[in-house]
């Protein structure tokens, strides 16, 4: 209920807002209480029953915001959000703009280690290694978060799928960039993706980034930091790679890494997409307290995109 009221009414275009079932009617002096909790409990009776996901265009450049979390499909096929949604979804993520942003709250793309142990747990939780080992994996998969868009393996190849097409000209004129946007996870960093050469699949013509920003985060211990890292290293990432396998879990097709094995950063920053026509630029800031003089922000790292 205060989702609708506080954040997600504010991200609708006027159109949008005129054509709310809910809103027309609060509008003409129905008890907006009794309302807005229905509408609560059919969105958790049916994912369906409303969309959060919305799409607005930003001067030249089009954001198409994903709902990753009240939408999610966990039986019988695991998928990160319903059909009717990834619908919307589709609709929206076209070319014929500056640049597209892919809004996720939870990351589409995790540090390699992370990503195949994702992949591993959801095979193992759907029966490859057998009950037991299943209900080990359900155990494994809720005490440690696993439910990224690694662990939804479906919705990841068709994030990765609709990338690829937005940025190879099969939806519109090429934009300048794809950035997949996203928080969630209490440090940042960036990403450059690079795809696989199909014969049925043409490659990017511009640049694929994921960028990942948690500002006014919960600070990560030092062991949370030590496995974050630990993720990211080549050991690690063979060893669950290997696992992922031996479960069945498939190979992608499209590969990423920080630019200039640069990151991930733990302070409190604040990160910046700035658009400028076709240009595109990733900025992360950490605020510096005032001691000597006034606060200010401290630049952590900048990049051009596009």
């Amino acid at each position: 209920m205060s989702y609708w009221v506080y954040q997600h009414l504010g991200n609708l275009s006027p159109r949008e807002l005129a054509e709310d079932a809910t809103l027309r009617r609060i509008e003409a002096g129905e008890p907006a209480g009794p309302l807005v909790r229905a509408l609560a409990e059919r969105g958790d009776r049916d994912p369906a029953a409303a969309r959060w996901s919305f799409v607005r265009d930003l001067g030249g450049s089009r954001l198409v915001a994903i709902d990753s979390r009240a939408g999610r499909v966990l039986a019988p096929e695991r998928r990160m959000l319903d059909a009717h949604d990834w619908e919307y979804v589709e609709r929206g993520a076209r070319g014929d703009c500056d640049h597209v942003l892919l809004a996720t709250s939870v990351p589409w793309l995790l540090a390699d280690g992370m990503h195949n142990l994702e992949q591993w747990n959801e095979r193992v939780c759907d029966g490859a290694w057998g009950e037991t080992a299943a209900r080990l994996g359900e155990r494994v998969r809720q005490g440690l978060d696993l439910e990224h868009w690694a662990a939804f393996d479906r919705s990841f190849r068709d994030l990765g799928e609709l990338a690829r097409a937005v940025a190879t000209g099969e939806r519109g004129a090429p934009p300048a960039s794809v950035v997949a946007l996203s928080g969630d996870v209490h440090h940042a960093y960036l990403y450059e993706v690079g795809f696989r050469r199909r014969a049925d699949r043409a490659r990017p013509r511009v640049p694929v980034y994921q960028a990942v920003c948690s500002p006014v985060r919960n600070a990560l211990s030092r062991r949370e930091r030590r496995v974050i890292r630990m993720g990211q290293t080549r050991g690690f990432a063979a060893v669950t790679r290997a696992l992922a396998r031996a479960a069945g879990a498939r190979d992608q097709n499209l590969r990423w890494r920080p630019p200039d094995g640069e990151g991930p950063w733990f302070s409190n920053q604040l990160g910046t997409l700035e658009l400028d026509g076709r240009r595109a630029v990733m900025r992360l800031e950490q605020p510096i307290p005032a001691v000597a003089g006034p606060p200010r922000l401290e630049r952590l790292f900048e990049r051009r995109l596009s």
